[in-house]
């Protein structure tokens, strides 16, 4: 194989090692990162349902909470660190312990998840520009709805419906596709944005005196009756589902470290996810408290209501709320669409096919793939029990991010020959065999079994939101006994 078909094969040069100089991002991108992670509908109901709909003593989500970001933020680190001093992202660090052909199909698995979700997240989003366009047409005619065109519908969806997803998608894919830059740019102002929205509806609450608002914030705070509850298991099962909740981010956090000044930067950076686990949490707890005392004077039932930021706002007879609302949900959403799903997908396809796809036409793939599970989620997918087998292969994030782990500190000890990552030759260090590491593969499937059993043995179902930790430990070892010399 000459050396020009060899790199034509494996090189593109949007997974190749970034240059020195375009690593921009410090501390402070990561910290609108971890914020935008958590600025979801999905954080929102996790969030809200373990303080109010499970009634959780509050030291235990607390603290529960802060343990889970400890430990996202440290998982994150160590893989994220190797990709952040060689530049690679994801798919191409999977090489060093899986071989090139290794990293093309295991990485494929996240892929797939990725792009899964971004379907589904995609038609989630796309119902806040659907109730911005009932809003306006309301606000031309109020019998305008009752139409029948708009009472037609098809695949479960009517015409504002699809008007809605065929614009979400797209502005995805025209926003989403423009390189790293400016997805950086992106991530900040969505996180400083929502950030704004937060603190906007914060002032709003707090300065009606009549709702007593920071009031019945203190009483949930009062540590009396906080320490003399608290139970440490509630608190470890909190954390497990609040670290079930970032771990898909874990595994492919490489994708964006690459992009990092330095290891320093980058540690100051993580840690700054405790720091934005306690403002979100914060603002949404007083806004959600505010809400419940809004509803309740007004003898509006809240049960099921406040783990929802779309039913709330379904609730306030308020145009000028209710838009401003949809707003900032649409951008959270879609920056979380972004970083969890759209862009780590992206890198894998390039990975899967170098020679062959772009920043632009991976991300039509994407968009493409997506819009097919976008528009069948309510009709079939959420139907069949789809989220089981898309759970099943999540539980391999667990086992490859112990191999890589363990492959890279301990069995590499923390070295990589860059040129072999993008070469196929017979001296090739991660040639392995005919590209394939089959220890690695043996370890996936090993730890896949044990991360995967909470998830189809019920006897084992209590463990489901420590499936990734579990998968991580026993591949980890496994690995390293197998590995080692």
């Amino acid at each position: 194989m000459s050396l020009e078909k060899e790199k034509f094969n494996l090189t593109n040069w949007e997974i190749v090692s970034v240059n020195p100089i375009d690593k921009n991002w410090d501390w402070k991108d990561m910290f609108c990162f971890w914020s935008v992670g958590l600025q979801s509908i999905m954080s929102f109901a996790l969030i809200a349902s373990l303080y109010f709909v499970y009634n959780f003593n509050f030291y235990e989500v607390f603290f529960g909470s802060l343990l889970a970001s400890l430990l996202v933020s440290y998982l994150s680190y160590i893989i994220g660190k190797p990709s952040q001093k060689h530049g690679i992202p994801f798919p191409v660090f999977l090489r060093v312990s899986s071989g090139y052909q290794g990293a093309k199909f295991i990485s494929l698995i996240r892929g797939i998840v990725g792009i899964f979700f971004f379907g589904v997240q995609t038609y989630f989003i796309s119902r806040s520009i659907g109730y911005l366009i009932r809003i306006s047409l309301n606000q031309i005619d109020i019998d305008l709805l009752d139409n029948d065109i708009f009472l037609n519908y098809f695949m479960t969806m009517n015409l504002i419906d699809w008007v809605s997803f065929v614009f979400t998608i797209f502005i995805q894919y025209v926003l989403f596709s423009r390189g790293q830059k400016f997805i950086k740019y992106f991530i900040n102002f969505s996180a400083l944005f929502v950030y704004s929205g937060l603190i906007l509806f914060f002032i709003v609450l707090i300065a009606d005196s009549d709702l007593f608002v920071m009031d019945s914030f203190l009483d949930k705070m009062n540590l009396e009756a906080g320490f003399n509850n608290f139970q440490f298991k509630s608190m470890i099962g909190i954390t497990g589902t609040f670290f079930a909740y970032f771990s898909i981010l874990i595994m492919n956090f490489g994708d964006y470290s690459r992009y990092v000044k330095s290891s320093k930067e980058l540690l100051k950076g993580n840690l700054s996810l405790l720091i934005s686990t306690i403002i979100y949490s914060f603002f949404l707890l007083v806004i959600v408290i505010g809400v419940d005392i809004f509803f309740k004077s007004s003898f509006t039932p809240t049960q099921n209501l406040l783990t929802n930021p779309t039913d709330i706002i379904g609730k306030i007879n308020n145009t000028y709320i209710t838009v401003t609302v949809l707003i900032f949900i649409f951008i959270a959403s879609s920056s979380t669409n972004l970083i969890a799903n759209y862009f780590p997908s992206q890198n894998i396809l390039i990975n899967l096919f170098p020679s062959s796809l772009s920043l632009k036409s991976s991300g039509l793939l994407i968009i493409l793939v997506g819009f097919f599970i976008g528009i069948l989620w309510t009709p079939f997918f959420s139907q069949n029990g789809s989220m089981s087998i898309i759970d099943t292969l999540a539980a391999f994030f667990g086992p490859i991010f112990g191999v890589m782990i363990v492959d890279y500190y301990l069995i590499k000890n923390k070295e990589i020959k860059n040129k072999d990552l993008f070469s196929a030759r017979s001296d090739s260090v991660y040639l392995y065999s005919a590209g394939w590491h089959l220890k690695a593969v043996y370890v996936f499937l090993i730890g896949f079994i044990f991360s995967s059993a909470p998830i189809w043995n019920s006897k084992f179902m209590f463990l489901d939101t420590f499936s990734f930790i579990i998968g991580f430990i026993i591949a980890g070892i496994t690995y390293y006994l197998l590995a080692s010399d």
